[in-house]
């Protein structure tokens, strides 16, 4: 069976995503000061986004640090294969949150979100946000490198091509300088570090 992908980001997908990167990498570190959410449940957020994005090096990555942090194997398959069998009740509305904006490639329904707040409280769910967005980040990089791999493997992603698989992780990085200013812009104009399904992009 050919491997394949199940989400595939385009350029500027990719540059909203970067956009929202800075604020969501001092959102983790709050929330790692705060110890909520906590490492084993932010790892769980991050396999819920990869297994809905389906990107095979973070797969693997991720994988490999739920196992050093203690958590079993047919947990992290469990998260792997979305058969949602392993979640934990009091992570259960902060899963489904992750697989929905994954699902919606960033741009997730207003009532889901609110939803997350309801349950968490304001400041655990954006620490919840924050950890899903750097791994957004990390899964639309990594789905072409996949790709490239498996295509030198033998065995290249139905509808990928090579002009995708080499150029889209570099244009997504060297975008980087443009969407930090962009970044800065959105946070002296205080707009918040979402985008929802219905609203337009700055």
């Amino acid at each position: 069976m050919a491997a394949q992908y199940k989400r595939r980001y385009h350029f500027g997908e990719a540059y909203e995503a970067v956009v929202l990167l800075p604020r969501a990498m001092r959102g983790i570190l709050a929330a790692r000061r705060a110890g909520s959410p906590n490492a084993r449940f932010v790892e769980r957020l991050m396999l819920a986004v990869t297994e809905v994005n389906g990107c095979a090096v973070c797969s693997y990555a991720h994988a490999r640090m739920a196992l050093e942090q203690g958590m079993p194997q047919e947990e992290i398959d469990s998260f792997l294969n979305g058969d949602g069998t392993k979640i934990l009740p009091q992570e259960a509305t902060a899963i489904l949150f992750a697989q929905h904006y994954a699902d919606s490639k960033g741009r997730p329904d207003r009532a889901a979100f609110s939803r997350l707040e309801q349950v968490y409280g304001s400041a655990v769910s954006h620490g919840i946000l924050s950890a899903i967005q750097v791994m957004m980040v990390g899964n639309i990089v990594g789905i072409p490198i996949s790709a490239l791999i498996s295509r030198r493997k033998g065995f290249p992603y139905p509808g990928s091509s090579i002009a995708y698989e080499i150029l889209m992780a570099p244009a997504t990085l060297l975008s980087l300088p443009f969407a930090l200013l962009h970044a800065l812009v959105r946070w002296i104009v205080r707009l918040p570090n979402l985008r929802f399904g219905a609203t337009v992009p700055v």
